[in-house]
């Protein structure tokens, strides 16, 4: 069999891999408030989370696009790049799931896209700067402060909506309405997570067809949003206890506001093509509704150790995968 056929199965296998650790890893996005606030048990959550990531993920390619063209310059890489890719990305989600840490899959794939990319073609020019921080960096710090921001003003407007109201009814009517937030959050996680592994094998395919335009097939589609799927049906209680009950203490009505706000962060940039990270955005969010709770509702210690994984992902990827593919590079080219 031609070696680039091998590597290209080998690159799909693995970036499907990624896909399922992704669902499990991050299925706690969409699940973990409504599971701490007990509205759902987390067999039931667990099931509705992986139908609608499975939906989620066959909406739209503009993430998939940015990630497979929009990044670096493709002329400067090889099918053994995108591998090394995905090899640093799993290694990077499996430590932090290991750890319970709510880090970005989407930023641990764009990091070791990054120095992969690097790595295979000996310098910086291969990364298109413009790009990357017009799609990555900016949003990567502006979505937790939205988070923060809008988690925080959703909470104000509904603690002056119902602070007249018993809590039994508070937290019932809330109990409902979690339900359609959590099952939006869900969808979104789907249709934003589930793209970059499309964007990924897209981009594998390019390289092994350079004649023909980026775009992602049919079957991409379905094979990312089936792992996706399995993937959230597999758990993730790690990273569901840190987020569900670690950083505040919650009630129905604080997760529908957090699902909420994060929610509509993700929806839009979703359809502008920006992979933004779902686990900064829903983390801010809960952060913004415990803060307006009252400001010693977050336990900012647990905060800490989150910020401090999400600061160091794209680098620790980066040198990850600059690495392997330098190790790649002598072993087999």
């Amino acid at each position: 069999m031609d070696t680039a056929l091998i590597l290209l199965i080998l690159t799909v296998s693995l970036t499907l891999v990624f896909d399922f650790i992704n669902g499990f890893h991050d299925s706690a996005n969409a699940i973990a408030t409504v599971v701490s606030t007990k509205v759902l048990s987390p067999k039931a959550a667990v099931l509705m989370s992986s139908v609608l990531n499975l939906g989620g993920a066959l909406v739209g390619t503009a993430v998939a696009t940015t990630i497979g063209k929009g990044l670096v310059e493709t002329s400067t890489i090889t099918i053994g790049t995108i591998l090394c890719t995905v090899i640093a990305a799993i290694a990077w989600n499996l430590i932090t799931w290991y750890k319970g840490l709510p880090s970005s899959s989407s930023h641990a794939l764009i990091g070791s896209l990054l120095g992969a990319t690097v790595a295979s073609g000996g310098n910086w020019d291969s990364i298109q700067f413009d790009q990357l921080i017009e799609k990555v960096i900016i949003p990567m710090v502006l979505s937790p402060v939205f988070g923060i921001i809008i988690g925080f003003i959703i909470m104000l407007a509904l603690t002056w909506m119902v602070y007249k109201r018993p809590l039994g009814q508070t937290n019932s009517l809330f109990g409902r309405l979690q339900l359609l937030s959590a099952a939006f959050m869900a969808l979104n996680h789907g249709q934003n997570d589930a793209q970059k592994s499309m964007g990924i094998i897209a981009l594998a395919l390019l390289l092994l067809n350079p004649t023909e335009a980026f775009q992602v097939p049919l079957w991409v589609k379905l094979a990312c949003a089936l792992a996706m799927c399995l993937g959230t049906m597999s758990g993730g209680w790690r990273i569901i206890r840190t987020l569900g009950s670690k950083v505040i203490k919650l009630q129905p009505i604080h997760g529908f506001a957090a699902e909420t706000a994060a929610s509509l962060i993700i929806a839009g940039a979703s359809h502008f093509g920006i992979p933004l990270s779902t686990t900064h955005v829903i983390s801010s969010s809960i952060m913004g509704v415990g803060a307006a709770k009252r400001f010693s509702a977050v336990h900012w210690s647990v905060v800490g150790t989150i910020v401090w994984a999400w600061v160091l992902t794209i680098p620790f990827t980066f040198l990850l995968a600059a690495i392997i593919m330098k190790a790649y590079g002598a072993a087999f080219e």
